[in-house]
């Protein structure tokens, strides 16, 4: 029988990630066995992920197909780029400050206040939603910025209701056609002379420069037609990934993209292996192969040089390559590494970093046959897409990294399906878009939801055996310290013996933000030693106070999020229990 004088508690802050690679009886308490559409949190705990909405409400026109999914997104010069089929596209986008209700008389003389006009035309047609206004003039000397002269359910489209911070896109407009089956946009941004414009290769066709007018010149040279990798390095364009050539880099003369003239400073360089992708990184060109690395460092064509930052590593997408937490991250053969570490091949700093998750990454890496990445700055956090053409989004795997000061973390992300991404930064805002199989541009990090689709998150704990497998734990509370930004809707599940069967199974306890028992300014948690081990703080984390029942020899906490909600962070658990027999 339990001692019923005794209530023994156990407290774990929520860290440490998602961890594959141990038994789950030798994991930290902190960390998860199961962390999907939840985020390591810079701020500690696990955060439910933000969704992603439409940038641009519009579809991306279609060129010869439906099936058609988008190859190329880039934002430049206060528009987005879309590349869909043999076409380019552009569109502006931006997010209504103030609501407009479905009763709102418009004919002429509307108004729509919005977070920017920058990019969009003097006069020209929005939708927001599924409505369609026509404006006739943009203001941007007040604030919030307005169109003006706005008219309502233009195109037979219904007046609706719609809310604060609901996207507001002009239409596509073609920029370039005729890319004749284009395989996948890259790009790079640049300015040599003092205007900034952009550079497109797709793999097939010649590469096309734009600049912020939207102008189009193709590079006339067919030295480069087929590339499909750009790089702008010391004011030289290098372009790589001919199919006919495909350990050459080539590269301009300086400040012109389009001359080749070794007289003026262009030329070539060979490597010893297939290139597949290019980065600049700390005054030096990083060159990815399939089986090694190559770093280009100098000014001119007179002093470049190559040397080799590891032979026996190389990347296996030029996609997944990405700046991220002072290094270059990208995915090897045996899963994501960095550059620092793989530049001590033998030394035994060597190491992927995803070796928490390394069962992942083999099984994704195998399974896969298109790779996307993003960074997200402010969270120090790079994502990774795994995906392949007629795979359904719901099943869509990805990863996320998070730098913390110990280390790096882990989750898992299911359903995001990106075909191409760009992050970009204006004017302090992060613009973090990705085009998907549909048509569509999606901005992540906005909204509860994925473009519609709930968001289900799950938490496993690892089995909690504290410190003794051999004796049994009647449970009798449950205190969960969570950081909402919202109301929240998920249920707890408590499980025994390594969820076995043929244990108690409770119930779940449904969890939501009305159940807030109690909020602390600060609040200190001990062992039975007495020493603190734990501390919940602040009256933004209110604490869950949910008796259980049931017993075991270990027990496993569950969360599963109800897929709507706004994100929270999950920051910590106290367990009270009474201790039984011995086995």
């Amino acid at each position: 029988m339990p001692d019923s004088s005794q209530i023994q508690p156990s407290a774990f802050n929520c860290e440490g990630g998602l961890v594959l690679n141990r038994s789950s009886f030798l994991m930290q308490p902190g960390e998860a066995l199961v962390l999907e559409n939840f985020e390591p949190d810079v701020e500690g705990g696990y955060r439910r992920m933000n969704g992603y909405r439409k940038f641009v409400n519009h579809i991306v026109p279609q060129t010869s197909s439906a099936s058609e999914k988008i190859i190329g997104v880039a934002n430049f010069a206060n528009k987005v780029i879309a590349g869909r089929g043999e076409k380019l596209f552009r569109a502006a986008s931006t997010e209504l400050s103030i609501a407009i209700s479905s009763s709102e008389t418009m004919s002429g003389s509307g108004i729509i206040k919005v977070d920017s006009v920058t990019g969009f035309d003097a006069s020209g047609t929005l939708q927001i939603d599924n409505e369609i206004f026509t404006y006739t003039g943009v203001s941007s000397t007040v604030n919030p910025n307005q169109f003006t002269g706005v008219t309502r359910e233009a195109s037979s489209t219904t007046a609706a209701a719609h809310i604060g911070r609901s996207t507001v896109s002009s239409s596509w407009t073609e920029i370039d056609t005729g890319r004749t089956n284009a395989f996948k946009y890259n790009f790079e941004r640049f300015n040599y002379n003092g205007t900034d414009k952009i550079i497109f290769v797709d793999g097939v066709n010649a590469p096309v420069v734009f600049d912020s007018s939207f102008n189009a010149t193709d590079v006339s040279t067919n030295s480069v037609s087929g590339s499909k990798f750009v790089a702008s390095f010391k004011d030289h364009m290098f372009y790589a990934g001919k199919s006919t050539t495909p350990e050459e880099l080539i590269f301009s003369k300086p400040s012109d993209e389009d001359d080749f003239s070794a007289a003026d400073g262009a030329g070539s360089i060979r490597v010893d292996d297939t290139i597949t992708g290019l980065k600049v990184f700390r005054d030096a060109l990083f060159i990815f192969c399939e089986n090694r690395i190559f770093k280009l460092t100098g000014n001119t064509s007179s002093d470049f040089a190559m040397a080799p930052v590891t032979r026996s590593i190389g990347c296996l997408n030029g996609d997944t390559i990405q700046e991220f937490a002072g290094d270059l991250v990208f995915l090897g053969p045996d899963g994501l590494r960095t550059v620092a570490a793989t530049a001590k091949i033998g030394d035994t700093e060597l190491g992927t970093i995803s070796k928490n998750v390394q069962s992942l990454f083999d099984a994704n890496i195998r399974d896969s046959a298109l790779f996307e990445s993003v960074v997200i700055a402010d969270k120090t956090q790079y994502r990774i897409f795994f995906t392949k053409d007629g795979q359904a989004q719901g099943i869509t795997r990805g990863v996320t990294c998070v730098m913390k000061a110990d280390g790096y973390e882990f989750s898992e992300i299911r359903g995001i399906k990106p075909t191409a991404t760009d992050t970009f930064v204006s004017a302090g805002d992060v613009l973090v878009l990705h085009g998907d199989n549909n048509g569509y541009i999606q901005r992540q990090e906005r909204g509860n939801t994925f473009d519609g689709t709930p968001i289900l998150g799950k938490y496993r704990s690892s089995d909690l055996a504290f410190g003794d497998t051999g004796i049994r734990k009647h449970m009798q509370r449950v205190i969960i310290n969570y950081k909402p930004e919202s109301a929240i809707d998920a249920e707890l599940l408590v499980r025994y013996d390594n969820e076995n069967s043929d244990s108690t199974r409770p119930n779940p306890y449904t969890l939501d933000s009305s159940e807030v028992a109690a909020q602390f300014g600060s609040a200190l948690f001990s062992t039975t030693d007495g020493a603190v081990r734990f501390v919940f703080g602040g009256p933004s984390q209110p604490l869950v106070r949910q008796s259980v029942e049931g017993s075991g020899f270990s027990v496993v906490l569950r969360i599963n999020d109800g897929g709507e909600s706004a994100p929270y962070s999950l920051k910590g658990f106290q367990l009270e229990y009474q201790l039984g027999a011995r086995r």
